[in-house]
């Protein structure tokens, strides 16, 4: 039974859609445009309803398909400007009508308003190009290939998140000049597409009597109204490297193109975003962004605005405007945040941990709410508002067909979300000390000698003078007299708060001195001034390393883009596992395009140096033990080799194929293996220590690659060592990844640079050393072919395991280690060379390495680890130690690299007081002497 508040006119309507009834007081209420259009246009309606339409959503191609099957046979402008308003008006009903009624979640609803004013967009381009060539002719570039409009599609359009009522934002774009051929008279292409960008606006935004299909906006384009109405790509290049402004910046996070080929789309989108997304943190947007934000603020206090659900404190902009702070600000370092929907946008903020999950659901919820909200007040009478009713009868509509019983329950739950997100909005770019003029900044840059002593005596500068002249000597630089305007207030303003903060370090003067060549080598990029101004947390973090570390200070200095890892304490000190930095270190490279080889080589740079750094802060802050230093910095050397394995394959492979058995993305199967020596080998990688490596290949997998130019096997290889040789030590910008010593392969620098593994099997059997066997004692596969890596480790057991005459092993390991003490010993009366020095980290290595090789084919156990610790554990076990001596050896050699640690990270040499370290010298020695010097065990 139909409701009798249904006119009969309705009940006509839908008397063969009984499962419509139920949702048609609902809309026809709320809805006074979709009333109109079914008493206007009854077999419109009729036809609708009886489609099946409104009970289901679109998939992306139905929209194409529907309004290309209304023009097939549009052979005018005015029948296509009737067509596109007549086949709106029936997708807008059905739209409104699946919302209201509930049956369309806000995401179908902003996705299928999107895609009707894509649709519209392209097909009414297409049928205006395609006529207006046949009588201009086709614009070709110099080539003669024939050029396309490109529509931008800005805002809510671009972002795929239209409301009901919204106005379309365009841009008009084409990719090359040239000129029309095939007609009379040639116009230039900037001719043919102003012509065609106007009759587009026409057919899309005029309003007949049939109305209009979306009202546009040009207003977006270079220049505003005032410039062309279309660009060619390299125009509107050279605008925005030359003439873009930050509020463009903010706006082109939405652009996106609506139509054209697949390759067009792609240029227009990479050539914008260097403009929108800068490769470093952009803490120089913070200046920029306020200003919005104040002009944001600053309009709340305009009549009306408290009612703007939009523009209003707490509305939809500023959800938008705290999601694009983050964009701009991270977005070039992280692809993840050059997406387009505020929703997903918030989704990576709380992934990312940029915001808390608490204000990213907040934020979410209330996007939702304000979103359904404005449907809700659009969907009245189709018109572009985001203002609250004011009378009674609406405002109970409104709050009715947002679920709730009254005006009052649905204000008190509307004004929770307002409240949250303007809480939320307030707190993003708020920096009381950016803003802080009560310190004697000025002083610092203008006053005199004396005045500038007595402030650093102040704060408590114990060599006031020393500090002076710290500073005078950076204020002479050229950097910072030829400081601009913008650069010169941030400095003003960093400055005391450097010395302020300085000021609390143990020793000021120092600490200061540090932070000076820091300073002088981020003026060239007067963002990271703002950083530290901007955040009092990074500039604590940034004195407190400085002060432990000259090491890390000069990193710093060296490598400003490291100071963005000082935002987040909690994250600074934090060194990942395993997993979790080879996660860390793919979404790094996912910035940069596959073939950009450059660019994936500086960002793995970056990436070690951001790596060490959080090793380095955790190490000097006793957070991370010694022995996880060593692990750490092992473990991101291995991720790093197999990264850099994985683009010399992909390089090689490329051009030459594959050799025999190998798989394409498989590197456990790829025949070729890095063989990790020395610290590395021994997981006991140190700061800036070189990579002892060599290179093994499978010589069983005989022939050629299976590639248009095929290579040799051999060939192959030795050409994949040598990319990864220049991937990992080619000095870029961002300095070198590792300097590589190969020294260490069979017969050394005249050695083959990839052995077969065979070959190196008999090598080690009949021809090494007994140094080479000592030093295969810490040989481990780090990178490469799984099965290869077993062969490799069945060798060096082989070789480890052999029996061995115990005199002669210990006159060849005593010799050896004599000879290089000494010309490697920097020991003296009262100094002690913590590596080189009797009883030293070398003679403990010295001595692990006697033990696996004397007594390894009794005892296999000494064979099963690499590093120094868990051999001295085996040897325990097996009896060659007793628990007291392995305790001892494994304490002193802990300390030694303790201490040898903090001398890296002060810049000093790793030699320290005699007296620090006498009882282990001694007792280090004495299992020396009694192992290698008498008669052996």
């Amino acid at each position: 039974m139909i409701p009798t508040p249904l006119s009969e006119h309705w009940q006509l309507i839908l008397q063969h859609k009984q499962n419509l009834l139920d949702s048609a007081m609902t809309v026809l209420t709320a809805s006074e445009y979709v009333f109109n259009q079914g008493e206007r246009q009854p077999q419109r309606m009729t036809e609708l309803i009886e489609s099946g339409d409104l009970e289901k959503a679109y998939s992306q191609n139905d929209y194409q398909q529907r309004l290309q099957q209304r023009l097939v046979n549009v052979k005018d402008e005015a029948t296509l400007h009737q067509q596109l308003r007549f086949f709106r008006q029936r997708e807008m009903v059905r739209i409104i009508w699946r919302d209201l009624a509930g049956w369309a979640e806000l995401a179908e609803t902003i996705r299928e308003l999107t895609a009707l004013a894509d649709c519209c967009v392209e097909q009414a381009l297409d049928k205006l190009y395609q006529w207006q060539t046949e009588f201009l002719g086709t614009p070709t570039n110099k080539l003669g290939e024939p050029q396309q409009l490109i529509v931008l599609g800005m805002g809510k359009m671009g972002a795929g998140e239209l409301n009901l009522s919204s106005d379309i934002d365009l841009i008009f774009t084409y990719p090359d000049e040239g000129e029309t051929q095939g007609a009379r008279k040639s116009l230039t292409n900037e001719e043919f597409f102003t012509r065609l960008g106007r009759k587009l606006i026409q057919a899309l935004d005029s309003v007949t009597v049939d109305g209009f299909v979306f009202r546009v906006d040009m207003r977006l384009r270079p220049f505003g109204d005032s410039g062309a109405l279309v660009a060619s790509f390299d125009a509107i290049e050279d605008y925005y490297q030359t003439q873009g402004r930050e509020w463009e910046r903010y706006a082109m996070i939405k652009a996106r193109p609506v139509n054209g080929s697949e390759q067009d789309k792609k240029a227009i989108s990479e050539l914008l975003r260097p403009f929108i997304y800068r490769r470093y943190l952009d803490y120089g947007m913070f200046d920029s962004l306020r200003e919005m934000k104040s002009m944001i603020a600053g309009q709340l206090h305009l009549k009306g605005m408290e009612d703007n659900i939009k523009l209003g404190a707490g509305g939809i902009r500023e959800i938008e405007f705290i999601g694009q702070v983050f964009q701009l600000i991270y977005g070039g370092r992280d692809l993840s945040l050059q997406q387009r929907p505020i929703l997903t946008i918030l989704h990576v903020l709380a992934e990312r941990k940029l915001l808390s999950g608490y204000a990213v659901t907040a934020l979410k919820n209330a996007y939702e709410f304000l979103r359904r909200t404005e449907h809700r007040i659009q969907a009245w009478a189709d018109q572009q508002t985001h203002v609250l009713p004011k009378d009674e009868a609406a405002q109970t509509r409104l709050a009715n067909s947002m679920g709730f019983e009254n005006w009052q329950d649905f204000v008190k739950k509307l004004n929770e979300h307002r409240q949250q997100v303007h809480e939320h909005f307030e707190q993003i770019l708020t920096a009381p000390q950016a803003g802080d003029e009560t310190t004697d900044t000025v002083a610092l840059l203008t006053a005199s000698e004396a005045e500038i002593v007595e402030y650093l005596e102040k704060w408590g500068y114990h060599d006031p003078q020393l500090s002076q002249q710290t500073i005078e000597k950076l204020l002479d630089q050229s950097p910072v007299k030829n400081l601009s305007q913008t650069g010169r207030d941030r400095l003003k303003k960093l400055l005391p708060l450097l010395v302020q903060a300085a000021a609390g370090t143990e020793q000021p003067d120092n600490c200061l001195q540090r932070m000076m060549p820091l300073l002088e080598s981020i003026m060239r990029r007067s963002a990271y001034m703002s950083l530290l101004v901007e955040n009092t947390l990074a500039l604590s973090q940034l004195v407190k390393l400085c002060a432990a570390s000259p090491l890390i200070s000069h990193q710093l200095a060296r490598y400003p883009v490291l100071l963005d890892e000082l935002l987040d304490p909690r994250s600074l000190y934090e060194v990942p596992g395993r997993e979790q930095q080879k996660a860390l270190l793919h979404q790094f490279l996912s910035v940069a395009d596959d073939t950009d080889l450059e660019q994936q080589m500086n960002l793995m740079r970056e990436f070690r140096q951001i790596a060490t750094l959080h090793v380095a802060a955790a190490d000097v802050t006793e957070v991370l033990p010694l022995m996880r230093v060593g692990d750490q910095l092992s473990e991101l050397a291995e991720i790093q080799l197999e990264r850099a394995l994985q683009l010399a394959w992909l390089y090689l492979s490329s051009r030459h194929g594959l050799p025999p058995a190998a798989d394409a993305t498989d590197m456990t199967q790829c025949g070729f293996s890095v063989i990790a020596y020395g610290k590395l080998g021994g997981l006991e990688l140190g700061y800036g220590s070189d990579l002892d490596l060599v290179f093994v290949f499978d010589d069983t997998r005989e022939g050629m690659t299976d590639g248009e130019k095929p290579v040799d096997v051999m060939v192959f290889y030795t050409r994949l060592a040598q990319r990864m040789i220049h991937i990992l030590n080619t000095v870029t910008s961002g300095g070198v990844l590792y300097e590589v010593d190969m020294r260490l392969r069979p017969m050394g620098n005249s050695g083959l640079l990839v052995s077969p593994i065979s070959g190196f099997a008999d090598y080690q059997q009949q021809e090494a050393w007994t140094w080479e066997h000592q030093a295969l004692v810490r040989a481990r596969c780090v990178a490469g072919d799984q099965k290869l890596a077993e062969q490799f480790s069945n060798i060096r057991q082989q070789v480890l395991s052999k029996a061995r005459t115990a005199d002669e092993l210990a006159r060849e390991v005593s010799e050896m280690r004599q000879k290089m003490r000494q010309q490697l010993d920097k020991s003296v009366d009262d100094s002690f060379d913590l590596k080189q020095g009797i009883g030293g980290i070398t003679d403990i290595e010295f001595m692990v390495q006697y033990a696996v090789l004397a007594w390894s084919s009794s005892l296999p156990d000494l064979m099963v680890y690499t590093d120094n610790i868990r051999i001295l554990d085996a040897l325990v076990a097996t009896g060659k130690l007793t628990q007291q001596q392995g305790t001892m050896l494994a304490d002193a050699y802990r300390y030694y690299r303790s201490e040898a640690n903090h001398c890296v990270l002060q810049e000093q040499p790793a030699v320290v007081p005699v007296a620090k370290v006498a009882d282990f010298q001694q007792q280090v020695n004495a299992i020396w002497q009694h192992w290698l010097c008498e008669q052996p065990v």
